[in-house]
């Protein structure tokens, strides 16, 4: 019996298995509103047989957003642009699940395709925000430093942001607090110098983040589960790092959130990352072990049987998959043969099921 193809409950929602798309945004959207291109991108993963299929980071201010094309979730307007995305992600079997985002001062750029590079007011950007004016990079904007009216109004942002994601129909939030985006820079030592009780101390450090967990948590159904994101290390000396990892998701866990999602990186341009074949397990083995939490691996998963060794051994609960599931979005479909699991095809495409 496969382990990847077994069901995971969370709460009183259960997956039809282990395979997760993680949230990847497709910069392809108008004023934050979800079009065809996303139904049709999202809507393929969900009919490849994955158990969960998430929306990319959705930002719950206008200038939450990476992008000017980014998505949003912060009107009734891209509620129900999304409506019959997660509509559609459920009719096939799949879990509907939305990432809530505030890109914090790596947003107003450019999409990847156009350079990344800033994009200014009259262009169509905007200042963006952090804990501390200190810019991603050189080339990039100064932020404007959240004062505590700022900082407060974040956390019933989130809490709207929540309240329409279950109206538009999805089943999992999952909140963003990893690649160096805004909640990921509050955690962080070196994106966050400020010398109030959002700053110093990793409690400090830690207090909206933990806030909006908590706001969320409590806001959502309490039958369905929160994730997060994080990045379990800046992979810089003296950044955020493994064990300050532990101790949030611990926290978290208390807070009553259901799944760590265990990514890495993102905060500096300069940091030295080991990548590998599921270099970032590690992670996620860690924070399940260690805060007795679930936990998703992510990052350079791509065959079946690494897929299916990392959840039968135990090292995480489920694997969040990204590139692989752009290059292939029937990849469930073909691993499954490839473990010899038998698995419902949609009847459109029973023709082509190889026997």
């Amino acid at each position: 019996m496969s382990q990847l193809f077994s069901p995971l409950r969370l709460r009183q929602l259960e997956f039809r298995n282990r395979i997760f798309v993680s949230p990847m945004c497709q910069y392809s959207a108008t004023d934050g509103l979800a079009d065809t291109w996303h139904l049709v991108h999202l809507g393929s993963r969900a009919v490849g047989g994955a158990g969960l299929v998430m929306v990319e980071a959705s930002a719950v201010t206008a200038a939450g957003r990476i992008s000017p094309a980014d998505l949003g979730i912060w009107s009734d307007a891209h509620t129900e642009a999304l409506r019959p995305i997660a509509r559609f992600i459920k009719e096939q079997g799949a879990v509907p699940a939305i990432q809530l985002a505030h890109a914090g001062r790596k947003a107003s750029v450019a999409a990847p395709w156009r350079g990344g590079g800033p994009v200014v007011a009259g262009a169509g950007g905007w200042q963006p925000e952090a804990p501390s004016a200190l810019p991603f990079s050189p080339g990039h904007a100064v932020p404007q430093a959240l004062e505590r009216a700022g900082i407060e109004g974040l956390v019933a942002a989130f809490v709207a942001a929540t309240d329409r994601a279950h109206a538009a129909g999805f089943e999992v939030v999952e909140i963003h607090m990893a690649h160096g985006y805004l909640l990921h820079e509050f955690l962080s030592p070196l994106s966050n110098r400020r010398d109030d009780e959002y700053g110093g101390s990793l409690e400090n450090r830690a207090r909206l983040p933990l806030a909006v967990a908590q706001a969320v948590r409590e806001r959502w159904p309490a039958g369905l589960p929160v994730f997060v994101r994080i990045s379990a290390s800046d992979w810089v000396d003296g950044g955020w790092d493994l064990a300050q990892s532990v101790r949030l998701a611990k926290w978290l866990k208390e807070f009553g959130i259901d799944l760590i999602d265990c990514s890495s990186g993102g905060l500096t341009p300069d940091a030295r990352i080991p990548a590998g074949p599921g270099f970032q397990t590690p992670f996620a083995t860690a924070i399940r072990t260690q805060a007795g939490i679930a936990t998703g691996a992510v990052g350079l998963i791509t065959e079946a049987v690494q897929a299916e060794q990392i959840v039968a051994t135990g090292l995480a609960d489920a694997v969040f998959m990204a590139r692989e599931l752009l290059r292939d979005p029937y990849w469930p479909l073909h691993a499954a043969r490839d473990l010899g699991v038998e698995l419902a095809w949609p009847p459109q495409y029973q023709r082509a099921k190889p026997h």
